[in-house]
């Protein structure tokens, strides 16, 4: 089995070195370029000789990542933020996860034990909560985190989740990748449960951002993620697969599954 990590990238060279310090043992390192000018895609290629630099061709997190998504190679894709605030140390939790099976689709979550943050605000956490509250009534589900982009899955599955060559077909939402914020994780998470992926949620700690200003406008992004909550249950009627296979929170993976 292989894997692609996938890392969005604006403006983090200070922080890139941190991060890619720690991308030994993966088969793909993925860095997408959002128009960056502070040398981060050079930062990239110096800290990490073997690393694949590419330049999105739209603006936001979702299209970097359908960029990434789209360029990687390996039979799993991780997707982490550049900033430190999801350890690198912690991929191989999830990987473990959809190897060992029968999962398709893990997600980190800072509110399960084990998992916590040092930088999920009242403000942050409480919507938050009231995001996850509404995905798991209008979907069955028991998430305790939602808009936290720590994620890995078969690469196979990108059709699935919208992101393979044609953005699932149309290109209404091939536009909507192209300027899609961080409201892009809730997209994924909500698109598995209705593909009917095997989804799993195992405990990430997100650590503050080590360099720099976070992009993330709480309100603005709470509405946007509001929205695409929305507009993808006005899509579930058009659903052609079953709405969930199954999803179980569960403990810590650790070193008895491989961690580390």
């Amino acid at each position: 089995m292989t894997v692609s990590v996938v890392i969005p990238t604006r403006n983090e060279a200070a922080n890139l070195p941190h991060v890619l310090a720690q991308m030994t043992g993966f088969d793909e390192v993925i860095v997408v370029d959002g128009g960056s000018t502070d040398g981060t895609k050079e930062v990239a290629k110096s800290y990490c000789p073997g690393v694949v630099v590419i330049e999105q061709t739209g603006t936001g997190k979702g299209n970097a990542l359908a960029c990434g998504f789209r360029a990687a190679r390996g039979d799993v894709v991780v997707m982490i933020d550049a900033d430190m605030s999801m350890e690198p140390s912690e991929i191989p939790r999830l990987v473990n996860a959809l190897a060992r099976g029968p999962h398709t689709y893990v997600k980190g979550s800072r509110l399960m034990a084990n998992g916590g943050s040092e930088d999920f605000t009242r403000t942050r956490r409480t919507g938050n909560r009231i995001l996850v509250g509404m995905v798991n009534l209008l979907y069955g589900t028991r998430f305790t985190d939602l808009c936290y982009g720590f994620i890995g899955f078969w690469r196979r599955d990108l059709e699935l989740l919208g992101f393979g060559s044609t953005a699932d077909g149309t290109e209404r939402a091939t536009r909507r990748l192209r300027s899609m914020g961080f409201e892009v994780e809730t997209l994924l998470n909500v698109r598995a449960v209705r593909a009917g992926l095997d989804v799993i949620e195992v405990p990430s700690f997100e650590r503050a951002r080590l360099y720099g200003q976070s992009n993330l406008k709480v309100v603005r992004d709470g509405l946007r993620v509001l929205r695409t909550i929305a507009v993808e249950r006005l899509r579930r009627s058009q659903d052609r697969h079953p709405e969930t296979r199954g999803f179980l929170p569960v403990p810590a993976i650790g070193a008895a599954a491989g961690e580390g």
